[in-house]
Parts: structure tokens; sequence; C-alpha cells
């Protein structure tokens, strides 16, 4: 069997989306489960680009075993510096640097000559593998490069060190076809080409990412760069869900082609990285979407009851969507809870397991019926707590509503220094007036950019769940939080957001006193 490689890019390509921003403990919880999903390679961060980004690649390197950590880096040396004393720590320390190929890179954002490039790309790789073992090069924007200049410089890269070299449409630009023989062309025109890896990495700008990907693959491409759920910078990049099932679901064609995905990990995956990140998973998305395997018309129904497979080429259980979702009331003991947490993937340590049953048996007092959905963000907002510095407590929101009168909201909040505080002010809605006495209780200016609310799972009294996007301090943050109350998640949020501001300040104290 020839495996292909996952290289799994969410924590620094997919981090890269507008309006996410992910801290350490998250960072560190996402990365867990990439390991549990089976992906070979971890791309952590980017350790140049701030003390936090080297600070939680660390963590991830010293943490995860299974998954071959890695961080990402310019052909500049300080850069590589930081990426090794983030990854020094790693199992198998491996570095991934770039430069631009492509003309329009050269000339306009370089500012090189093809001939300076190539010399820099060298002098980089050697470098590195003073102090890594591994080392990935990539041709930023490859597809739009000069074959014959990109063959050279591969060419050059493989001489130098590099055992992996990536080869990206970093623009969402190719074909599959013309992608697909783009990897032809390499292998049969670098002279050391079996000496690396090809590896292929696609945007999505055009939809066909994933396609793409397929075609690589099919023309030699031993590893493939994507991200969870296909977020990343503008249309995102390729999605490592749906290209691991095609390879599964369709072993007929991609014969003797496998990968090591743990397939039942790939929507616990989906859906840890859609809270953290704040991504609402489209309905009718490939795989993952609520809508993947729902069935209206009654054809398709009458057919899928008759036989499954008339319509799902795909069953619920490979992704781990199980059927098995029995209720859970508040009546369930403790040791029930225990277990169900465990069959949902959840280790947590007995202080926090009692946490989440206290929380747990506070919204069974309030709903009918405790579904795995609700329980998954109970047990997911206990695993995420943040205890490492002091931050902003919402006790309680009310809302005074009366039709052709502005509402008012009044908060009593807990602020850093321990001191509780009352307010309360008006808006033109019920969100509006929370989200402006939240301000006067935060004494600072703060900038709502985008405000939303869904249900977790079906109901009149389904949980809701709200992420508030805001500028606060200079900085674009995303904060979450879910209750029964929309009102009272949507204060939640708005204080969660304000807090990851609170974090990052502390851990840039922190770094700069050792």
């Amino acid at each position: 069997m020839r495996k292909i490689d996952i290289y799994d890019t969410t924590l620094r390509d997919g981090e890269q989306s507008p309006g996410v921003n992910l801290n350490s403990i998250e960072k560190l919880e996402i990365a867990k489960q990439l390991e549990r999903l089976g992906v070979d390679i971890i791309e952590a961060g980017f350790p140049a680009a701030s003390p936090g980004d080297l600070a939680s690649v660390k963590q991830i390197a010293s943490t995860v075993r299974n998954s071959t950590v890695t961080g990402l880096a310019r052909t500049v040396k300080s850069d590589i510096d930081a990426a090794w004393e983030a990854l020094k720590v790693a199992e198998n320390p491996r570095l991934h640097i770039f430069i631009a190929t492509s003309p329009i890179h050269m000339t306009y954002k370089l500012k090189k000559t093809p001939e300076q490039v190539v010399a820099t790309a060298v002098e980089s790789i050697k470098y590195a593998k003073q102090f890594f073992p591994l080392v990935q090069w990539s041709a930023e924007d490859a597809f739009r490069s000069d074959r014959e200049f990109l063959a050279h410089i591969v060419e050059q890269a493989i001489t130098a060190g590099a055992s992996v070299v990536n080869i990206p449409d970093t623009v969402g630009y190719a074909t599959p076809q013309e992608y697909g023989a783009l990897f032809k062309f390499l292998k049969e025109n670098v002279p050391n080409i079996e000496q690396a890896k090809l590896s292929a990495h696609c945007h999505n700008d055009l939809g066909m990412a994933v396609a793409n990907t397929l075609a690589a693959i099919e023309n030699g491409a031993d590893q493939v760069e994507g991200t969870i759920n296909g977020i990343g910078e503008r249309a995102g990049n390729v999605a490592l869900e749906e290209v691991a099932v095609a390879l599964y679901t369709r072993q007929d064609f991609y014969e003797n082609i496998k990968t090591d995905l743990t397939l039942n990990e790939i929507k616990r995956t989906s859906q840890l990285v859609s809270k953290l990140t704040g991504m609402h998973i489209q309905a009718n998305k490939a795989v993952v979407g609520k809508n993947a395997f729902a069935h209206e018309s009654g054809i398709h129904q009458d057919g899928v009851l008759k036989e499954p497979t008339t319509y799902e080429i795909i069953t619920p259980e490979l992704i781990g969507e199980t059927s098995n979702n029995l209720v859970m009331g508040k009546h369930s003991g403790r040791h029930a809870f225990q277990d169900r947490a465990k069959s949902l993937g959840f280790e947590l340590d007995q202080d926090s397991l009692n946490s989440a049953f206290t929380e747990f048996k506070k919204l069974a007092d309030r709903k009918k019926e405790i579904t795995n959905d609700d329980l998954w963000t109970i047990l997911t907002n206990e695993q995420l707590k943040e205890s490492d510095t002091s931050t902003f407590e919402l006790e309680r929101v009310g809302v005074h509503y009366e039709s052709q009168k502005d509402p008012s909201a009044t908060v009593i909040v807990k602020k850093p220094d321990n001191t509780v505080v009352e307010k309360t002010t008006s808006g033109s809605g019920s969100v509006e007036a929370i989200f402006n006495v939240l301000e006067k209780v935060v004494d600072e200016e703060v900038h709502v950019l985008d405000y939303r609310v869904s249900s977790i799972g079906k109901g009149r009294d389904a949980l809701a769940d709200a992420v508030v996007n805001l500028s606060f301090r200079g900085e674009e943050l995303t904060g979450r939080d879910s209750a029964q109350d929309v009102l009272e998640a949507s204060a939640r949020a708005y204080l969660n957001a304000v807090n990851r501001s609170l974090l990052s300040t502390h851990i840039k104290e922190l770094m700069k006193s050792v």
C-alpha cells in the first residue's frame, strides 16, 4: 500500500482565517485531537511571529508524541532559530521553510532575482539542517512559477538537504489537470526527485482544492497539506477530512493508496475546530455538514430505508457520527455521566469531571432531555477553562423589554480585581443593550464587528451557542459561550472575547519575565 502523509496546518494556516484567534489552551486541545485523529504532521504555528506563538508551539511539541510537530519559518536565520527554540523538545523536530518562486512574487514582494531566490533557499536549508533532522521546503506560489525555474530550484533544495518539497497552489488558481501535470513534470525533470517526498498544498479560491489535491496524489504526491473543515485565508484550504474519506470511499479508483487517519474521529475533530474557531460549518458541507446524511425527499427516504447504499455512499458511523444519542436527564447519576463523557472521548481529571457534572445537573433541572450535543458543550467548556489569569466573570444579566421602547440591560460582573459592579444602560435592541452595558463595565472602547447565535441540538429548550467578534485594545478577538438563554450566552461570549485579550497580555508579561 502507498501511504499518503497527512500534514495538518489548522493551527497555522487555518488560524489565519479572519476573526480566528486561538489561545494556547485551545491550540493544545486541537493538537491533542489531531493526534487522536492520526494526523502524521501537525504544523503548530509560526514561532517567530510572537513570543506567544513560540510558547504555544513549544507546549504542543512537548505534549504531542504520536504525531510529528513542526513550525513555519521564512528563509531567515532568526526565524529558524525561533523555530528550533520551540521545537527542540519535540519527539522528531521538523522545520517548514518557504520562499516564493513565481515571477510576480519575486519581482514585487521579494524584490529578488531568480538567482538570489535560489541562493537564499539553499543557504536557509543548509542552516536549518544544522538543527533539524528533517527540513521541508516550500516554493510559495509554485503553480504560477516558471516550470523550468521551479524544477531547477527544487533540485537545488533537495541537494541542500530538503527531505520534503511542497508545491503549493497558493492562490487556488490551478485546475486539477494542470496541477496534476505539474507534479508529473517535476517527477520527470528533477534528477534527484526520488530523494525527497513531494507535497501538495491547495487553496480553495475556485472551489477545486480537493480535486487538485487528489490530482496531485495521482501524479506522485506522497504528502497532502490542509486543514480541518477547510478553514484558512480567503476561501480556505483543502478540507483534509474530504480528501481522506474520498480516498477511502473510492478505493476502487485509488487502489493501494491509504492514509493512517482514524476516520471515526473526524466528526469530533470537526466539531472541536468549529467551536473553538467560531467558524460555522455550512449545513451542506461534504462529509461533516449536518445535512451530509439527511434525506428529505420522499424518494430518497424510501430508498435509504430499503437499502442505505441507494443514496448513502458514506455511512455516518465511518466519520464517528453515532446514532447512539440516548438522552440523559436529571435522574442520571455520576457514574452514567462519567461513562458518557468517556464514550464521547473526554479524559478529564476528577475535579474537572465533578465540575462538569454540576453544570450538567444545573442544565438538567431546566431542560427535559440532555443530548450528546449538550454534553459535548458542557465537557468542552470544562476542558478549556482558563485559570491562569484573572478575568471578567458574569454573575447576572437582566433585560427589560417593552415594544415601542428602547430595552435596558442590567449586569452584575466580577472584575479582574475581584470587585463586583452593577451597571444598567439601554440600546436599540436587547443584545445591543447588553453589549453597551458590558462596555461600561470593561471601561474601555470595544467595537463589535460580528455577532451570531445558533442552537445546539433541536427543540425550543435547546442550548444557545453565541459567537461575538470584536475589536479591543487594537486586537480583533472572537469570543464564544453557550447557555440556555440566548441573551446570557451573548453576554458571556462578549466577555469571553475581552478575557482573551487579558489572557494574551498575561502570557506576554510572563514571557518577558522568563
